[in-house]
């Protein structure tokens, strides 16, 4: 079954609102079986959604209408829906004393515009807001349908959850996806679908669908099976087989991510780790401590952004900060080695780099990052040469560094073929 998901709202358009609607709705429905083609949002206007509409109706088995239900003039939805499938509006008598209960309850007074939310097609069915007044509306038209609900993520969720995907289920015939992801930190996407070409041939061969989901410092790979979970372990062992051949690069399942492993990793070892910080000012530590008990291996850090007090108290060499400069790795190990020792833990990690967007040089420029790791019996250091954009500097730092912990520790090579 093929959907394509209708958002109506100006201010979608204009930015002023995101339009989580659109992600939480194709989530669901791809865990479902349904696959959605086409995502489209448009402004509150009858001509653009009348347009829409036809063309989704078109195209899609099911459409889904979010937005355009409320009390006010400017929500001309269910007006242009009865249009377009030649009905009218009456009173709703359920709806409407649904919407009486909502404002007693509340000690609130019920309006004119509110008592009109209670006008509804009468060739649909009627979804009920248990959250909200504008009911949800199920058309249907030649072997079509489509269902229009209120823009309110969580009223939408609601109906969604209780009516929507209940129905579609009782009415077709819905083949569950199943869908496994798997994370990468630490190489493009080019350069891993080039690394897996072989791999990637025999999981398409198998009849299964893969995909690349990139973001800065990460790749996620995703492999979906259209005939539901009966195939897992074989995607299972598709997986796993990629564990072997690059444990430097895959971190994690599904939702994990790298603050959250690495400190299942530390609590598995029984280690602490601290961090020494200049380019990332205090953004690692930061990621660190985002996770719930990481005061069970998180000790605490350094903020050394300048010169002075990288000296101070990390004890990095006045000699070699003029001679090597702060973003090198004669500088970056004693951060780390140094900072391990006045912060008595097991592992420290040190940054230091050029963040941009100005800084740079002809021999560093913008996005070269030092980051090295000490423990008790090795100091490892390694040289990142990312983008001119700060934050995402900033951000693949962290990572960088979080995942080369994980490598320490594991005791892998981060430069493994």
């Amino acid at each position: 079954m093929n959907a394509e998901i209708l958002s109506i709202g100006d201010e979608l358009l204009i930015g002023q609102t995101i339009n989580t609607n659109a992600s939480w709705i194709g989530m669901e429905c791809s865990l479902r079986g349904i696959r959605v083609v086409k995502v489209t949002t448009i402004q509150d206007d009858k001509l653009a959604i009348l347009n829409a509409v036809d063309e989704a109706m078109s195209l899609a088995d099911v459409v889904f209408v979010t937005g355009g239900l409320g009390p006010t003039k400017d929500d001309i939805t269910k007006h242009t829906l009865c249009e377009y499938f030649d009905t009218k509006l009456e009173i709703h008598p359920p709806t409407l004393r649904q919407i009486e209960d909502f404002f007693t309850s509340r000690n609130r007074p019920m309006l004119e515009t509110n008592i009109r939310q209670a006008e509804l097609p009468i060739d649909c069915t009627i979804l009920e807001n248990k959250s909200g007044t504008a009911a949800g509306m199920w058309f249907e038209k030649k072997g079509k349908v489509l269902i229009s609900m209120p823009g309110v993520p969580y009223e939408m969720k609601g109906i969604m959850t209780e009516h929507v995907f209940p129905r579609l289920k009782e009415q077709f015939e819905l083949k569950a996806l199943y869908h496994y992801t798997i994370q990468t930190q630490g190489i493009g996407e080019s350069f891993l679908a080039d690394r897996i070409q072989d791999w990637e041939n025999r999981v398409r061969e198998l009849g299964f669908g893969l995909a690349y989901l990139p973001s800065p410092g990460m790749v996620k790979l995703r492999i979906t099976s259209y005939e539901g979970e009966s195939r897992k372990k074989e995607i299972q062992d598709l997986f796993e087989e990629l564990r072997i051949r690059f444990p430097q690069y895959i971190f994690g399942d599904q939702d994990d991510n790298l603050p959250t492993v690495v400190g299942r990793l530390l609590r598995s070892v029984h280690k602490s780790v601290a961090t020494v910080e200049s380019c990332t000012g205090g953004a690692l530590a930061h990621s660190i401590v985002t996770i719930p008990g990481s005061s069970d291996y998180f000790m605490g850090s350094f903020l050394t952004y300048s010169n002075q007090l990288k000296m101070q108290l990390a004890e990095v060499k006045e000699d070699d900060l003029i001679n090597y400069g702060a973003v090198s790795s004669q500088v970056v190990e004693q951060m780390a080695v140094n900072g391990r020792k006045k912060l008595g833990v097991d592992y420290c990690i040190a940054t230091s780099g050029i963040a941009g967007p100005d800084g740079g040089s002809e021999k560093k420029p913008v996005g070269t990052i030092w980051i090295a790791i000490a423990s008790d019996n090795q100091v490892v250091s390694k040289l990142f040469q990312f983008g001119d954009n700060r934050e995402r500097n900033i951000q693949m730092t962290v990572l960088s560094a979080l995942n080369l912990l994980r490598c320490t520790i594991l005791n892998i090579s981060s430069e493994k073929k």
